[in-house]
């Protein structure tokens, strides 16, 4: 991987990141058309450390009143509600994680799974939109919602489903408004991203043809400052829009994919 691979590599996963778009599917595409390969799991699992210290920097606020909440009972506030919402949400996908782990980092990486789950999550994500109530927000969340969210977050498991799409789904399903459930979205997708990227970075280090570390902590340093940026715009969209914008922009990039496939243009195996 060359540094200038690196580099916008990390650009798209920062951009993609927190968007209903899937960037597993991005990161998975733009390699190909890169250098003719999938970057691989283990480079969108440590690249995600740095979206995901965007997070931690936009909503140090929340971050720190979770931290807080998650030394209390769960129901002795609002705060110690929401962070053990949080840290039951996260089991679903640490159990699917491990349960499917030779399935994400291969099989589920075919890009006619990706184009498929691009297409077919957006109906879901527009019938979400659609459907919702849209009258609750965080202060409501109970723990049964967080594992719901949870059980949403995992399905992100396969490439071009989309973290905050799927996370964001399950929350209007649930009533939650848009930019609410894009919060919780993003919150409860630090614990599950760092435990990731944390074993993928020890898995890359104990390989005896690692990468180049260097092209990797340039690429999340780049991700982490493009999500940042990425993060404000999006809060603000949700304000005011619905998801019909990001729905469409799916089926195109799944009618690209499946005809750039057709002409052979790429090959759906290619891996690292």
């Amino acid at each position: 991987m060359s540094w200038g691979e690196a580099l916008v590599l990390g650009a798209v996963q920062g951009v993609t990141e927190f968007l209903p778009v899937s960037s597993s599917a991005h990161v998975s595409l733009a390699g190909r058309l890169f250098g003719g390969r999938d970057p691989g799991a283990a480079f969108t699992a440590v690249t995600q450390l740095g979206t995901e210290a965007a997070v931690l920097w936009w909503f140090r606020d929340d971050v720190t009143r979770l931290a807080r909440g998650s030394t209390r009972a769960p129901k002795s506030s609002t705060e110690a509600r929401s962070a053990w919402s949080i840290i039951a949400g996260t089991v679903p996908i640490c159990v699917a994680g491990a349960g499917l782990r030779r399935l994400i980092t291969g099989p589920f990486r075919d890009l006619r799974v990706t184009a498929t789950m691009l297409a077919g999550f957006g109906l879901v994500m527009r019938a979400a939109d659609r459907k919702s109530a849209q009258d609750k927000t965080i202060e409501d969340i109970t723990i049964r919602d967080g594992v719901l969210f949870g059980c949403a977050q995992a399905l992100s498991l396969v490439p071009g489903v989309s973290r905050s799409g799927a996370t964001i789904a399950g929350g209007l399903f649930l009533g939650y408004e848009r930019s609410e459930a894009a919060r919780y979205s993003f919150l409860l997708a630090v614990p599950a991203v760092l435990i990731s990227g944390a074993q993928q970075a020890f898995d890359v280090a104990r390989d005896p043809n690692p990468p180049e570390w260097g092209h990797l902590a340039a690429a999340t340093g780049v991700a982490f400052g493009t999500g940042y940026g990425v993060i404000a715009w999006f809060m603000r969209h949700l304000a005011e829009a619905d998801l019909r914008g990001f729905v469409r922009y799916r089926f195109a990039l799944a009618a690209l994919l499946a005809g750039l496939l057709l002409a052979g243009t790429l090959r759906p195996e290619d891996q690292v």
